[in-house]
């Protein structure tokens, strides 16, 4: 059995974590952390879990994570993770951080998170870790940069026809809208009830910091620097992401042959589902799975691009435990089906 230990388990995505391991064949929960006001059993803070994981949680100290651990998932806000990585890497630990603390350059990390990186000298060493596209590279990984939420909503519904070249490189604007459980776990008058209710609002227009790492990735698929137009939304309800993503076909594409285009790309990789012409998903076919369902429409040159997921599943806890799953040579889906 693989010892696996979550720092920031009393957050969303850490909480999700659990929950999926729970159900693991080839795991044990061995170590549980978080900045809590006294450590108690996890069963005591969430009651569900009574009869199923009731040991204690803990107040974080990676040496004893690292001790009693072979991986590690650092659930935590951006701007921590990075002062424990080097710990539980040195003990040659595998870490899955879901946090934004590895997945871009050093100038790029500062321009965006307003810090100066602490642990440069690791940063070549994370793989990103979306599994359609960087699989073979996350196999042999120690440590998983796990994606941003919107980034993996992005990604997956772009990828395929910069891929293939179809499209203009020059437009390509996303247009998300969230959940709040995507903000986290904290308190914040913006994400109270009253003012998330009956309301709908973007935020962070074109300055969101998943920009830059949508930007990234995309460049690297496309080989060729790629500047999106990028508005987050916040939406009254729990969970789930729906992306409407606009593209301009570069070459003559009915719906159809866009279609193929992408279950070509995804073709072996079980958790993207490409909808049938005339269908688009929403995001009440994906709450509580870790599927990226995307739908296809073209319209005279423009490409529409429908992509939902589970911002807690495929957008953060579902898609690091596929990234444990790989690495570790588990069933790619195991405890995710």
């Amino acid at each position: 059995m693989l010892k696996v230990g979550v720092v920031g388990a009393t957050g969303y995505a850490g909480e999700e974590v659990i929950k999926i391991l729970v159900n693991h064949k080839d795991v044990s929960i061995t170590e549980l952390q978080a900045v809590i006001d006294k450590e108690e059993p996890f069963s005591s803070i969430f009651p569900a879990f009574k009869g199923k994981v009731d040991i204690m949680c803990k107040s974080p100290d990676p040496e004893t994570m690292a001790k009693n651990c072979d991986l590690v998932f650092l659930g935590l806000p951006h701007k921590i993770s990075m002062e424990l990585v080097p710990v539980f890497l040195k003990a040659g630990k595998i870490v899955v951080d879901l946090s934004a603390d590895y997945r871009l350059a050093p100038d790029v990390y500062k321009l965006w998170y307003g810090i100066e990186h602490k642990d440069k000298g690791n940063l070549p060493k994370a793989v990103y870790g979306l599994p359609e596209v960087y699989h073979d590279e996350i196999k042999k990984a120690k440590l998983i940069a796990n994606p941003g939420c919107y980034p993996t909503s992005a990604i997956l519904g772009i990828a395929p026809m910069l891929k293939e070249k179809a499209i203009n490189t020059d437009y390509i604007v996303v247009d998300s809208k969230s959940g709040v459980t995507g903000a986290g776990r904290k308190p914040d008058l913006a994400l109270s009830f009253s003012e998330v209710n009956e309301n709908l609002k973007a935020y962070k227009v074109n300055e969101h910091q998943h920009k830059p790492e949508i930007n990234k990735i995309l460049s690297e698929v496309a080989g060729k620097s790629i500047e999106i137009v990028f508005t987050p939304h916040l939406i009254p309800m729990n969970r789930g992401i729906l992306s409407t993503i606009y593209l301009k076909l570069n070459k003559p594409l009915d719906t159809k042959a866009v279609i193929e285009i992408y279950k070509k790309f995804y073709k072996g990789k079980p958790f993207v589902r490409i909808s049938d012409e005339g269908k688009l998903p929403q995001i009440r076919d994906i709450v509580l799975t870790n599927y990226c369902d995307i739908g296809l429409k073209v319209t005279g040159d423009t490409l529409i691009v429908i992509s939902c997921i589970d911002n807690l599943k495929k957008g953060a806890a579902g898609q690091a435990v596929q990234n444990m799953n790989i690495i570790c040579g588990f069933n790619e889906t195991e405890g995710l089906m």
